[in-house]
């Protein structure tokens, strides 16, 4: 068995009354499915109560039941092989299916328990309000986020650009002023590039929002620190699991500030899909284009 919380439950079973043990005996026996389900289910399963769970967490050294489901799906998620945490080498194509989802599933089951919602409403007032976001990041991964999270944001009616390049994030952030917002995504948080940028703009009195881990030394040099941790990929320097809890987290931004602009994004999206849908880009609800040839032309071309 490996060490840490799995190890805490095998000791603590041995002298935990009879309720607690019942709840460690059921995170012992699949302790992925008590990462996939809510506190509540476990309690119903174990014939106990949330408040047991609760001090049970507290018995194995947390404070509280989110520093429980970290720790354990930070556990969860060491070992395997070098092609993958969870995988084998000799496991066939079915174990690999299976080990690769739930990988995959486990890391953004673990965002509710890492993502201060504190953090994330400041975040969500600030763009909301923002005279302009400007989205920086380094990296294949990250800048995919920040064009995402642009575009996104330019959707929903904001001004929003992403920058890629060093020394166009220089330039953005030398011309920011209060009222301004810098989303800085980086998973490893340490480019010091990127750290040079986020200190610019913060001088320039912008307001400076980190998508990165929680201990970073991007994370210092934030206002607004939205820090999520995933365990190093084996393969890639920041995998698959990294990349789906980001985009995860996007999401969840992406939603909120748009609860904020009310009405304002509901008919901008709405006005963005209709042109979407009747302007070519989705073929099926649009006629085929004559390009100004006669139609009969046309027919008989086609």
């Amino acid at each position: 068995m490996s060490s840490g919380v799995l190890q805490k439950i095998a000791a603590l079973m041995v002298s935990a009354p009879a309720g607690r043990r019942k709840v460690l005996a059921l995170v012992l026996q699949d302790p992925e499915r008590v990462l996939d389900e809510s506190f509540e289910a476990l309690a119903q399963r174990a014939g106990s109560s949330v408040p047991t769970i609760m001090r049970t967490c507290r018995d194995l050294g947390y404070p509280g039941l989110r520093e429980f489901k970290l720790a354990l799906a930070q556990e969860m998620a060491v070992g395997g092989s070098p092609l993958h945490r969870k995988v084998r080498l000799e496991d066939d194509a079915a174990q690999v299916i299976s080990k690769v989802i739930k990988g995959a599933a486990s890391a953004i089951n673990s965002v509710p328990a890492q993502l201060s919602v504190e953090a994330v409403e400041a975040a969500a007032r600030a763009m909301a309000v923002a005279t302009r976001v400007d989205c920086y990041s380094v990296g294949a991964t990250s800048s995919f986020m920040a064009s995402d999270m642009q575009a996104r944001l330019f959707r929903l009616g904001l001004v929003a650009n992403a920058y890629l390049d060093m020394h166009l994030q220089l330039v953005s952030a030398a011309t920011q002023m209060p009222g301004g917002v810098v989303f800085a995504i980086s998973h490893v948080g340490r480019m010091p590039s990127l750290i040079e940028a986020v200190d610019v703009a913060r001088s320039q009195g912008a307001t400076v929002i980190a998508l990165t881990q929680q201990d970073t030394v991007l994370a210092q040099h934030a206002d607004i620190v939205l820090g999520i941790h995933v365990p190093e990929d084996p393969v890639m320097h920041v995998g698959t699991e990294a990349y789906l809890v980001h985009l995860t987290v996007i999401e969840i931004l992406t939603v909120l500030v748009a609860q904020r602009l009310g009405d304002q994004a509901v008919k901008r999206l709405g006005g963005v899909h209709q042109i979407l849908s009747t302007r070519g880009v989705d073929m099926r609800h649009h006629p085929q284009l004559s390009w100004g040839l006669d139609p009969a032309q046309t027919k008989d071309a086609v």
